[in-house]
């Protein structure tokens, strides 16, 4: 394989422990072949549309070269396509896409100005790794302008079904910038195979084999990669200080009461109501879990000039102060919510400190909070995890208690099932569990995609990109 390119909407400087598992992943992935990284640099300044000024500095052997927008571009291709169009309908949420806003020309103008600013950087026998639906059409403008390398395209969030995806105006533009890529890559086997469907109904593609589709001139291969986290790192880190006197200080505070805790970023796909309402229901159907049980709730600031999310955070503290007035007690509040993000090095201690970790979006292409949950727990005495049967890590987690986050009375029942299972279920689900999380970390994820990639055939590009 020749030197891997890695493309994302932000780029991560991976000698930074803030980094995190997938930024370290993908630096390994870099270090072997003197790799470079690609992408925005999160600076808005002043400027003409479809223009930026370059960045780059050296990390090692891995070269980041990032570019600025001006304010123009970042409100059309992020604020307003990206995350006014893209992200709720890719998350099921039609009733909140804005198909008005006319944002699809600046995301098109600054998938160009990627691709024009990255060709330069670019060498014959590169291997180029696309990530996330910011640049969904990134492949199709590079080879627009005469790029021949293999490009491979990851999606971290899900492919919704054929019918929803196509209530996207201009979808087909999107279909046929799908099919500039040589390998897609997957959350889970469902969004694998509403792509399949998708261009069957709406290309009328050709399955040549399992996993590869002709159409628009072009083939294209698609799989699902699931994708894992840094277990090593993660352990490592829920034996560092921080973590360890996180523990302690909850078992300490909390010694009479079994602890829930859900972690999440402020966002409607989290479904923190509908978590919120089965916690109610649990209190109010289950009287024994009044006094002995609290829900600790990290819901992180996320876009919150966005009305959606203003309209969550207010229904949030609604609910909060709803259940901590209806069932509280002078020294006991049942919910204890967190509006900010707290320090990763300390959430190992908080997941080994809580019996059951609450990971219930209402859609989600992964969600590691899980994985993360699982691997910080104590294999003697481990939590329980309830997942949401809708996250991409429900394909994997087999042992988890599954729930249907729209049934408030189902959840609430699960809930109160993790809460009194007895220790020997506990330990053998989470051996199980931790078997899975090993086995498919996050340099797994990375090594079986980019060796995927690795094997597809040199595509013939017959069809022209799509103009708008």
């Amino acid at each position: 394989m020749g030197r891997l390119v890695v493309v994302s909407n932000r780029v991560a400087d991976p000698r930074k422990t803030s980094a995190g598992g997938l930024a370290v992943a993908l630096s390994q992935a870099l270090q072997k072949t003197g790799g470079l990284w690609f992408g925005w640099s999160g600076r808005i300044e002043e400027g003409a549309p479809g223009e930026g000024e370059l960045h780059q500095q050296q990390a090692g052997p891995v070269k980041l070269v990032t570019v600025d927008l001006c304010r123009q571009d970042h409100d059309e291709y992020y604020l307003g396509y990206s995350n006014g169009v893209l992200w709720p309908v890719f998350h099921y949420r039609l009733d909140l896409a804005d198909f008005e806003a006319n944002s699809i020309g600046g995301y098109r103008r600054v998938n160009q100005l990627f691709a024009r600013k990255l060709v330069p950087y670019l060498l014959p026998d590169d291997v180029i790794w696309v990530h996330d639906y910011h640049l969904i059409p990134l492949a199709g403008e590079l080879r627009a302008l005469g790029c021949r390398q293999h490009i491979g395209f990851f999606l971290h969030i899900p492919l919704p079904p054929p019918q929803i995806l196509a209530a996207i105006p201009g979808h087909d533009w999107l279909l046929r910038g799908l099919f500039s890529y040589d390998l897609l890559g997957f959350q889970s086997q469902t969004d694998c195979d509403h792509f399949g469907r998708y261009v069957e109904v709406e290309a009328h593609a050709q399955q040549v084999e399992k996993g590869r589709w002709r159409a628009f001139g072009r083939t294209v291969q698609a799989g699902a990669f699931p994708i894992g986290i840094d277990v090593e790192e993660f352990e490592s880190l829920a034996r560092a200080p921080e973590a360890t006197d996180m523990y302690h200080r909850m078992k300490n505070e909390y010694s009479r009461r079994k602890l829930l805790v859900g972690v999440d970023r402020l966002d409607y796909s989290k479904g923190l109501p509908h978590r919120l309402r089965a916690f109610r229901e649990l209190l109010t159907k289950y009287p024994e879990t009044r006094d002995s049980a609290t829900l600790i709730q990290i819901a992180s600031p996320s876009r919150e000039d966005v009305s959606a999310y203003s309209d969550i955070l207010h229904e949030l503290e609604s609910l909060c102060g709803a259940i901590n007035g209806n069932f509280g007690e002078l020294d006991w509040m049942p919910v204890r919510y967190i509006h900010r993000t707290v320090a990763r090095a300390r959430l190992p201690g908080l997941y080994r400190a809580s019996r059951v970790a609450l990971v219930t979006p209402l859609r989600d292409g992964m969600n590691l909070v899980a994985k993360e949950f699982i691997v910080a727990q104590d294999r003697e005495d481990p939590g329980v995890l309830v997942l949401s049967r809708f996250a991409g890590a429900a394909e994997q987690l087999k042992e988890a208690l599954l729930v249907n986050p729209f049934d408030m009375e189902g959840t609430a029942a699960t809930i109160q099932v993790a809460l009194q299972m007895p220790l020997e279920e506990r330990r053998q689900r989470h051996q199980e569990l931790m078997r899975t999380i090993r086995q498919y970390d996050v340099q797994w994820w990375c090594d079986a995609f980019l060796q995927a990639l690795a094997k597809t055939q040199a595509q013939e590009t017959g069809t022209p990109w799509l103009r708008l």
